[in-house]
């Protein structure tokens, strides 16, 4: 059996970032750091961060007085904000530079006297953080009978923005549909889905027409893996959504010569060598790495993180 192991795959520089701030504050500080909400969506990195002394809370009222709190990579909302400041908090704010992207966006047409569809899935931590900035401006779009059934008080003052995990495929229709409804309609200068999910999404679109099978490595809650699943199903291909080798079963494999391995964009590269060396023992797996574009994007560590560092 053959194994294209596709890359781009697994973490990107936003997941790479927020790790590396929940690893800096733990080996500064001290367990335990606490974290709203899941550092990155993944169960093996979670896991991993609660073995050293974190704890990860989804309520700013059950982290202690003066603790050291973390936001995660998905970003929290001004509301979050300030009740980490009534708390006395230090606050590290880990959220994914792409993210902050969307959060000004909304603010600033917020600010102008928009209406803004943002384009997302309901209860996911960046969209909740997203729609907090501007609450009563933000109308969440997951459709395109949810397009339909707008109605806005002044469509000439109209604008979109999206979930940077979305599938591009799926943002492209929804978009499309609210230009067709409202030709006036305003986007962001530049794309929201970040260039992670982009790439990963690219690379089994090319890359899965080889395979009859694609597994990708990452968890039920990551938005981003979930539609590196979904679209390899939609071209035809049973693709099976993983957090390690011990969700692997062994009657997906009959009849299969070709088997594409990914990562999303939260999914360490531990999990993914995991489920190759379980492809090459039980199926004498042939590995061959594939890549469709080289990725150099780095984003440097929180200021006031490195200022807590030194004073440390």
């Amino acid at each position: 059996m053959k194994v294209i192991l596709a890359s781009p795959r697994g973490f990107c520089a936003g997941v790479n970032m927020a790790i590396e701030c929940l690893d800096l504050a733990l080996k500064t500080f001290g367990a335990p750091v606490y974290v709203y909400h899941e550092i990155v969506h993944n169960k093996y990195v979670v896991e991993t961060f609660k073995k050293k002394g974190a704890i990860f809370v989804d309520d700013v009222q059950e982290v202690p007085p003066k603790s050291i709190l973390l936001f995660s990579a998905h970003g929290v909302s001004p509301e979050i904000r300030n009740a980490a400041k009534e708390r006395d908090l230090t606050a590290i704010d880990a959220t994914c530079p792409l993210v902050t992207k969307v959060h000004l966006e909304a603010i600033k047409f917020a600010k102008l006297g928009y209406t803004i569809c943002l384009i997302g899935h309901e209860g996911h931590d960046e969209v909740i953080g997203t729609m907090g900035e501007a609450p009563e401006a933000i109308v969440l779009v997951e459709t395109e009978d949810d397009v339909d059934r707008l109605e806005i008080a002044d469509p000439e003052k109209l604008a979109y923005l999206t979930q940077t995990t979305l599938s591009v495929d799926d943002a492209t229709r929804i978009i499309n549909r609210l230009k067709g409804r409202f030709p006036s309609i305003k986007g962001p200068p530049k794309a929201d889905i970040c260039y992670a999910t982009q790439n990963r999404q690219e690379a089994v679109r090319i890359l899965g027409t080889e395979a009859q099978l694609v597994l990708v490595l990452g968890s039920q809650n990551s938005s981003n893996s979930q539609r590196l699943k979904e679209l390899a199903q939609e071209s035809g291909t049973p693709g099976y959504l993983i957090d390690g080798a011990s969700d692997i079963r062994p009657e997906w494999f009959d009849g299969v010569e070709g088997v594409l391995v990914t990562a999303g964009a939260s999914a360490p590269e531990d999990v993914v060598q995991e489920c190759l060396d379980y492809l090459v023992e039980k199926f004498d797996a042939k590995i061959e790495a594939r890549s469709i574009r080289e990725e150099e994007v780095h984003f440097p560590l929180p200021k006031e993180l490195r200022k807590l560092v030194q004073l440390s």
